[in-house]
């Protein structure tokens, strides 16, 4: 995955926020960047871990 320009960023968190129909004041743009940024780096690195082809999910979550 590459990185995603802030122009392409700003265009796509202003067309879902609208197309969602979520109000959002201009002053917040920049932190909702921000932190689509950061979630976009972390599924990156999940991603980009190699699983081998026989994993299965666990069936039961236990901490």
């Amino acid at each position: 995955m590459s990185q995603i320009d802030d122009t392409t960023l700003e265009s796509h968190v202003l067309s879902a926020t609208k197309l969602l129909g979520i109000p959002v004041e201009p002053e917040w743009t920049a932190s909702i960047q921000a932190n689509l940024k950061a979630t976009l780096r972390l599924a990156e690195s999940v991603a980009e871990f190699e699983l081998p082809d026989d994993a299965e999910p666990a069936p039961v979550f236990e901490a």
